[in-house]
C-alpha cells in the first residue's frame, strides 16, 4: 500500500493505493473529473523526492505527493 497526498489547491483527501507505479496512479486519478485536470500541470514526487520517470517501482510505505505549480510543481 502506497499513500498518496494532494498538496496545495487540489483539494483532496489523501489516498491510500495497492499500485505498483506510477502509470497505475494515472489510470485510476483519471477515471476522477476534479483530478485529470491537475494531473498534466503536476509534478509527482516519492518520498518526498522529484521524479521523471512514471515507471519508477514503487513499495509499500511509499509516499507520493503530487505537486501543483503553485506549491513548487
Amino acid at each position: 500500500m502506497v499513500e498518496v497526498e494532494f498538496l496545495g489547491p487540489i483539494n483532496k483527501e489523501s489516498m491510500n493505493l495497492d499500485i505498483n507505479n506510477i502509470s497505475q496512479l494515472s489510470v485510476i486519478l483519471k477515471k476522477e473529473e476534479e483530478l485529470s485536470k491537475w494531473l498534466e500541470l503536476c509534478a509527482v514526487a516519492v518520498n518526498d523526492k522529484l521524479i521523471s520517470n512514471n515507471d519508477v517501482k514503487l513499495f509499500n510505505g511509499d509516499k507520493i505527493s503530487l505537486l501543483p505549480p503553485i506549491c513548487g510543481g
